[in-house]
């Protein structure tokens, strides 16, 4: 039962600081998730399975919750608490570090900030981080098969969306900027190292 609270625990923090942000950007006038629209192509594509893989893992995500199985034993899911409690935080933090700025998907009709401050001076992409812990979090702490399916295939997704779609589009519209930003930050975790100057 211990389990089954943090694990629902960290679904709800995860999704509801999704829900509340979107909220209110929306009495801003700001609209928020912009997955497939105006997209064309591969890009239209890419944005419209990788939702459907997020809501296809929540849906699995929480029968896995309700039925409590889980192959691993005790230790691998109390990890997999700190993993979903770290998540959370990674999320919640470049939610709140973007602010305005933030989008679900891109929007080229949309004038957004290039923000590289806080969380985004470790990571470029902290929210696709705390997704990807949030799922690993909730893998260790329920693993069964049909889980680790819909995970591993959201994980990819998500690595596609930023790969195929926000790299270019950030490319794109802040140009050299954001490829100074690229040679200095990793993609997902740490700060690349400057090179050694010759002796």
């Amino acid at each position: 039962m211990g389990f089954q609270i943090t694990g629902a625990a960290i679904l709800l923090l995860f999704y509801g600081c999704y829900l509340i942000k979107m909220i209110s950007q929306k009495k801003k006038g700001i609209k928020t998730d912009q997955i497939g629209i105006g997209k064309t192509g591969p890009v239209k594509f890419i944005e419209l399975t990788m939702k459907a893989a997020t809501y296809t893992v929540l849906i699995v995500e929480i029968a896995s919750i309700i039925f409590n199985a889980s192959f691993f034993p005790m230790p691998v899911r109390i990890i997999g608490t700190f993993v979903g409690i770290a998540g959370v935080a990674i999320f919640t933090a470049s939610v709140l570090t973007m602010q305005d700025s933030w989008r679900a998907g891109v929007s080229k009709t949309e004038k957004t900030k290039l923000v590289t401050r806080g969380i985004y001076q470790i990571s470029r992409n902290p929210a696709f981080l705390g997704f990807d812990l949030v799922y690993i979090s909730i893998l260790m702490m329920f693993f069964n098969w049909v889980l680790l399916t819909a995970s591993i295939f959201a994980v990819v997704m998500l690595h596609l969306q930023i790969v195929n779609v926000e790299e270019t589009f950030l490319i794109e519209t802040f140009g050299a900027d954001y490829l100074e930003y690229q040679k200095k930050v990793r993609r997902y975790l740490g700060i690349v190292p400057k090179p050694k100057a010759p002796l």
